[in-house]
């Protein structure tokens, strides 16, 4: 079930063109907040907030619930709570920055492609 989740939120984030798509398995971290983190990024702001916003649409008609979000007001780094995946939506340059993935190197990671259509 997770590993169609995590395909679900690939493809959603494909859908506006996001780049970068990758998760990472946290389950074998005693404390993690979550599961699994997906982060993407996206080249401006508005490119961002569509990424988010068609994410939680599409997410919900799954029966995915968003716990919590937040970003949605400067659109650089989006934080998406689906309970046992949050998924992380960056700008490019903010990604760059934070290199968030290199917080958990150690972790199995999966990089996804978009499906050809």
């Amino acid at each position: 079930m997770i590993t169609h989740d995590l395909r679900l939120i690939a493809d959603a984030i494909f859908d506006k063109k996001g780049q970068n798509v990758v998760s990472l398995d946290l389950r074998s971290i005693d404390g993690a907040i979550t599961d699994f983190f997906v982060v993407c990024d996206g080249s401006n702001t508005t490119q961002v907030g569509a990424i988010a916003e068609n994410l939680a649409e599409k997410m919900k008609e799954e029966g995915l619930k968003l716990y919590r979000s937040q970003g949605e007001g400067n659109n650089f780094w989006i934080i998406q709570d689906y309970g046992n995946i949050v998924v992380h939506i960056f700008l490019k340059e903010y990604r760059d920055f934070y290199r968030l993935e290199d917080l958990w190197a150690d972790v199995p990671t999966k990089v996804f492609k978009e499906r050809k259509k």
